[in-house]
C-alpha cells in the first residue's frame, strides 16, 4: 500500500507541512506563489495508466500552474523568429515575453525540490536560485564580451527592485490601506540596507581610482581589477554570511515574511503554505528543462540587444537599465504588489530588499569571478552616473524604511525617483552606441531640438 505522503502528491491534495518546513520559503517564493493556480486533477482521475496519468499531471501543473501561462506562446515564436531570421526586435521582444513565465516557474520549481530537502537545504535553494535569469544572461553576455550590458542589466535590477518594485507595492498598498497604519519588521530592512552599502563601498573604491590614480591608465586598470576580484570574494563571503543570519541565528527576524496561519472549526491552526504538488525526480527533469530554456531565450536577448537598440532608438544603455530588469522582475512586482495591498509589507520587503541584496552581494561578485575565470575582464567600476544613482537609490531607500512605517506618499517618493533615473539613462549616451543615429534622433526630438 502507498504511503500517506504518496497518495496525496498523486493526487493533488495539500500537505499539511510543519512550521519547521515552512522556514525554508523565502519571501521570493511566497510572493511567486500569489500568481500561482490550483490545477484540478480530477480530469486526469479517469487515466488507468499510472506513468502517463502522472505524466499529464505534472504537464498541467507546470505549464498551467500559473496565472502567466498565456506567455509561454512568446517561447515557439521567439524560436521561429530566429530560425526564420525575422528581425532581431522581434526575437529581442517575444524572448523577453518568454522569459517572464520562465522566471516564475523556475522558482516553483526550485520550492518543489526544497519541500522534499528540509528546510535547511530548501532554504539554500530558494535563497540561492531567485535570480538564476539574471544570473544566466550575465553569463551569457560574459561569454560574448559584452561586459556593460553585464554591468547595467545588474545594475538595473538592483534600481527596480529598490525603487520600482517597493515603491508601486507602498504607493499601491498605502492608497489600498489608507485608514490603516502599514508597520513592517524594521531589524530585516536594516540588515539588507548595511549589505547594500558594503556592496556600494566595493563599487566606490575602484571608481575613485580614476580620479586618485596617478600612474598610468594601463596600471589604474590593472589595479582597479585586481581589487575588483578581492571585493567580489568579500562580498560573496559576506552573502554567504547573510544566508547563515537568515536560515539559522537570526530565523525569527524574517519568519514575520511567512502568510498567517488559519484556524479550523475545531481550533487547530492549519498551516497555510503550498505542498509539493509534483515529484522530486519530475522537479529535477522539469527545472533542467526550464533552465535550458531561460538559457537559449537569454541568449537570444544578448545577441539580439544592439540590433533592437538600432531599430527603435533606444540607447542599449537604456534597454539594460530599465527594460531588461522590469521584464525580470515582472513576477517579484506583481507578488510584492499583491502582498502590499493585504498589508503583509513584511513580504513585500522581503522580495524588493531581499532581491536587491541577492543581485549585489551574490550575482554582481560571482559575474565577476567567473569572467575571471573564462578570462574576460570585469571589474566593478561602474562610471561616475550609474556609481551615483546606486548609492542614492540606496540612501533614499534606507531613510524611507527607517522607522517601522510606511503610507502611499512613500511609494510615491521612491516611484519618481525612479522615473527621474529612467529618464537620466534615457537621455544617456554611452561609447557603445554613439553610431546609433536613431537613438541620437529621438534624443533631439525630446530635447525638443
Amino acid at each position: 500500500m502507498a504511503s500517506p505522503e504518496a497518495w496525496l502528491l498523486e493526487n493533488g491534495n495539500i500537505k499539511v507541512l510543519s512550521k519547521e518546513m515552512r522556514n525554508g520559503r523565502t519571501a521570493h517564493n511566497v510572493s511567486s506563489s500569489s500568481l500561482r493556480k490550483k490545477s484540478d486533477r480530477a480530469l486526469l482521475a479517469g487515466i488507468r495508466v499510472g506513468f502517463l496519468r502522472n505524466f499529464l499531471g505534472n504537464l498541467q501543473e507546470v505549464l498551467l500552474g500559473t496565472k502567466l501561462f498565456v506567455f509561454f506562446v512568446a517561447i515557439p515564436f521567439a524560436i521561429a523568429a530566429k530560425y526564420f531570421h525575422f528581425g532581431s526586435p522581434w526575437v529581442f521582444a517575444l524572448s523577453c515575453l518568454g522569459l517572464i513565465p520562465l522566471a516564475e516557474r523556475v522558482s516553483f520549481l526550485t520550492e518543489q525540490i526544497a519541500l522534499f530537502t528540509g528546510p535547511t537545504v530548501g532554504g539554500l535553494l530558494n535563497a540561492t536560485c531567485g535570480n538564476v535569469t539574471e544570473l544566466i544572461i550575465s553569463i551569457f553576455a560574459l561569454i560574448q564580451n559584452k561586459v556593460d550590458v553585464v554591468k547595467y542589466s545588474l545594475l538595473g535590477s538592483i534600481l527596480s527592485n529598490l525603487l520600482l518594485v517597493l515603491g508601486s507595492s507602498l504607493f499601491c498598498g498605502g492608497i489600498v490601506n489608507i485608514s490603516k497604519e502599514q508597520k513592517f519588521e524594521r531589524k530585516q530592512a536594516d540588515v539588507n540596507s548595511l549589505l547594500l552599502l558594503l556592496g556600494l563601498i566595493c563599487h566606490v573604491l575602484p571608481l575613485m581610482f580614476k580620479f586618485t590614480g596617478k600612474s598610468d591608465p594601463e596600471l589604474t586598470a590593472l589595479a582597479t581589477l585586481a581589487l575588483s576580484r578581492a571585493s567580489s570574494v568579500i562580498m560573496l563571503i559576506a552573502y554567504f554570511a547573510y544566508l547563515v543570519f537568515q536560515l539559522f541565528t537570526h530565523r525569527q527576524l524574517f519568519q514575520e515574511q511567512r502568510e498567517e496561519d488559519a484556524v479550523d472549526d475545531d481550533g487547530d491552526v492549519v498551516v497555510s503554505v503550498e505542498s509539493p504538488v509534483i515529484g522530486v525526480y519530475s522537479a529535477l527533469i522539469w527545472l533542467v528543462l526550464m533552465t535550458g530554456v531561460v538559457a537559449l531565450l537569454s541568449e537570444y536577448v544578448v545577441a539580439t540587444i544592439e540590433a533592437a537598440s538600432n531599430s527603435w532608438g533606444l540607447s542599449v544603455c537604456f534597454i539594460s537599465v530599465i527594460l531588461l530588469p522590469i521584464v525580470g522582475n515582472a513576477v517579484e512586482h506583481a507578488g510584492a504588489i499583491i502582498f502590499a495591498f493585504r498589508n503583509k509589507l513584511d513580504i513585500t520587503l522581503g522580495v524588493a530588499m531581499g532581491s536587491a541584496t541577492q543581485i549585489a552581494m551574490f550575482v554582481v561578485p560571482l559575474s565577476v569571478i567567473i569572467s575571471w575565470i573564462i578570462g574576460v575582464k570585469m571589474d566593478l567600476d561602474l562610471s561616475l552616473l550609474e556609481t551615483i544613482a546606486l548609492g542614492l537609490s540606496i540612501l533614499i531607500t534606507a531613510l524611507a524604511l527607517q522607522d517601522g512605517t510606511s503610507h502611499y506618499m512613500k511609494g510615491l517618493v521612491l516611484l519618481l525617483c525612479y522615473f527621474v533615473i529612467g529618464a537620466c539613462f534615457f537621455v544617456s549616451w554611452e561609447p557603445l552606441n554613439t553610431a546609433n543615429l536613431g537613438s541620437n534622433h529621438t534624443i533631439k526630438k525630446w530635447a525638443g531640438f
